[in-house]
């Protein structure tokens, strides 16, 4: 018992150790899982030293309510976590009124509507949006405000994004303001 909680930790705790370092939610979640094997293997490990010297009856399933104990608690923890990213939440790094207020900043924009930003992962996140735009003269005037619009939009280095972008003689099915 005491060499195979050994390698359990070796293996396990190495594997942890080079998971540690994740960013996304699926990584973190791997390395939690990691770590509590490590903390089973452990167990294990006290339980078996414990047992060549001394019976103990109680020793085995207090350590195993413990771990048990902190794995929920990890598990609830994450959850809070991957419901905001299943409810497709506004992550909470990037603030979506000061991205509209600077996209409603350039020339030639009159309003935005069918705003959307969520996370893929709690890490990739996808921008969506329909941009107004007052009267265009020229197909290079559109072609600069496009381009000014991607520049706002590459400082967020979103993993996906869509403007759509609508010429002010467009209504939009989308735009609420216009059912109005």
């Amino acid at each position: 018992m005491i060499l195979f909680a050994l390698i359990g930790i070796a293996v396990n705790g190495y594997a942890a150790w080079k998971m540690i370092g994740g960013k996304s939610l699926n990584e973190k979640v791997i390395s939690w899982h990691l770590l509590e094997d490590v903390l089973g293997w452990t167990a294990i490990l006290i339980v078996a030293i414990v047992l060549q010297f001394y019976n103990n009856d109680y020793l085995d399933p207090s350590l195993s309510l413990l771990i048990a104990i902190f794995i929920i608690y990890n598990v609830f923890k994450r959850l809070k976590e991957t419901l905001v990213i299943f409810m497709q939440s506004t992550p909470k790094e990037i603030d979506l009124l000061t991205l509209e207020e600077q996209i409603l900043n350039l020339d030639n924009v009159v309003s935005t509507h069918h705003t959307n930003l969520w996370s893929l992962d709690g890490e990739k996140h996808v921008f969506t949006c329909h941009v107004k735009l007052k009267e265009i003269h020229s197909i290079k005037e559109l072609l600069s405000i496009k381009k000014e619009l991607k520049n706002v939009v590459h400082n967020y280095r979103f993993e996906h994004h869509t403007i759509e972008v609508e010429l002010s003689e467009e209504e939009c099915s989308m735009d609420s303001s216009s059912l109005i």
